[in-house]
């Protein structure tokens, strides 16, 4: 198992550096110049010029790349055109946003589609499994900027009974505050969470409800199922403990895979919440096209999605004991 975790491990480095070329090479396609943005309107050509030589955007393609190469070995992913800082301080500062949001998003999407899965399953062809679909439908078909300002059009402003925009105190922070007699922190940090991660949540729960709905109805037509009931074991307990789990194999697979998809919708949440984190970083980096800072938010969403699937990979195995890695 170590052996494997450190191959996989290794593997982050070509990844990576593949990411990169990737991102760079889209990067040149991206029109508008950095330096006339950051010059603004009245900028003269022999200022821009200047700019872009100081800048080092008037260096051949080949040159950037390689001087960006040998920044990275060193662990400095360069400098914010823009916010004169350097990019790694600038990600540190908002990826702890976007982590809380896409987790909470996860946990919330996991649940829900468990729980609506399960029951659509051992209540198949009832008016219950044709309800827990039609949600998964309609979960599937709406846009997250979509439903986005329908919870927030409903809950914040007709209801009043969430805020629309902003983030409270960091989960980890608030929960220490409710531990230490401050209850109201915590309750605010959830306020401010929940609509942005129940509008990102929403279709990874519609998907993995399809998905163990699929695999649980697979999985209650095998013969261990029949004997466990044979042997006058609950419903519950032959559900829960013996169909769900051998049920879950594909749905880890999916689970990676969507946080990978909430890292992604969170740059469209995050803009429509103002939830400050690499997704609102992210559109403002393109529109000032401040190339170093998207180049880091990209390679830092590439290697936490590779963690990620790493990590998936890892519970089939706690899952499911005839799995090896090998």
């Amino acid at each position: 198992m170590l052996a494997y975790v450190i191959r996989r491990l290794l593997l982050l480095i070509p990844m990576a550096m593949g990411m990169v070329v990737v991102t760079f090479g889209l990067l040149l396609l991206i029109p508008g110049d950095p330096a006339a943005v950051l010059l603004g309107q009245d900028a003269t050509p022999e200022a821009i010029l200047n700019l872009r030589n100081n800048l080092g955007l008037n260096d051949p393609w080949h040159v950037r790349l390689w001087d960006y190469f040998a920044e990275l070995l060193q662990g400095d992913m360069g400098r914010s055109i823009f916010q004169s800082q350097p990019v790694a301080e600038i990600i540190a500062g908002r990826l702890g946003a976007t982590i809380e949001l896409a987790v909470v998003s996860l946990v919330l999407a996991t649940l829900i589609g468990l729980a609506l899965g399960v029951i659509a399953a051992i209540r198949q062809g009832s008016w219950i499994d044709t309800a827990t679909m039609l949600f998964a439908q309609l979960g599937v078909s709406m846009p997250v900027y979509w439903l986005g300002l329908l919870l927030m059009l409903l809950f914040a402003v007709q209801l009043g009974w969430l805020p629309a925009i902003g983030r409270g105190e960091p989960l980890h922070a608030a929960v220490w505050a409710a531990v230490t007699g401050r209850p109201d922190v915590l309750w605010d940090s959830i306020t401010h969470i929940a609509l942005p991660a129940l509008a990102l949540a929403a279709n990874s729960a519609a998907i993995i409800s399809r998905l163990v709905r699929a695999s649980m109805l697979e999985v209650l037509r095998e013969d261990f199922v029949r004997t466990a009931y044979a042997k006058g074991l609950r419903k519950g307990r032959v559900v829960i403990r013996h169909a769900l789990r051998n049920a879950l194999l594909p749905v880890l697979s999916v689970i990676g895979l969507r946080f990978g998809a909430l890292l992604g919708g969170a740059v469209l949440t995050e803009s429509i919440f103002a939830w400050p984190g690499l997704g609102q970083l992210t559109i403002a980096a393109i529109s000032q096209r401040d190339l170093p800072l998207i180049q880091g938010i990209v390679l830092t969403f590439a290697i936490i999605y590779a963690l990620v699937n790493l990590v998936v990979d890892l519970l089939y195995a706690a899952v499911d004991p005839r799995i090896r890695l090998g």
